[in-house]
């Protein structure tokens, strides 16, 4: 589902204001939408704009794509420039990746060499002991 950050215009005739929400791109513009962020009131002097930054990068962060209206609204706002364009979702998917996939003939091998390599070690740290020396002479 692509996502935009636009208007939803309320209000009465000749006295609009705004909702900045998040809406499905084909959703009609004043029809259903995801979430309202914001509020835009452009009669107000000086205009009044209330916008959730914190729900608007979320938003940006996760694909949505405002308009040039709401773009201008959230740099006002300060939202735009903690936002940096090219940005992706921070996932946590270092724990799919940290190792690839493997046989469980693979596996068992490892195993034994893990075994055998730890064996060896033993062997070596038990059959020769170190001889205390005194740097007395």
């Amino acid at each position: 589902m692509a996502v935009k950050l636009r208007l939803r215009r309320e209000g009465t005739t000749k006295r609009p204001f705004y909702r900045v929400v998040a809406a499905d791109s084909r959703s009609p513009r004043d029809g259903r939408f995801i979430e309202i962020i914001g509020q835009y009131r452009p009669l107000e002097d000086p205009s009044g704009i209330d916008i959730d930054n914190e729900r608007a990068l979320y938003y940006l962060r996760n694909g949505a794509q405002p308009t040039e209206a709401v773009q201008n609204l959230l740099r006002i706002s300060g939202a735009w420039e903690e936002f940096k364009p090219g940005d992706k979702p921070k996932r946590d998917r270092s724990a799919k990746n940290a190792q690839p996939k493997q046989s469980k003939k693979a596996r068992a091998k490892a195993a034994e060499a893990a075994e055998a390599a730890a064996e060896t070690a033993k062997d070596t740290a038990t059959s020769e002991p170190e001889e205390a020396t005194e740097g007395g002479e």
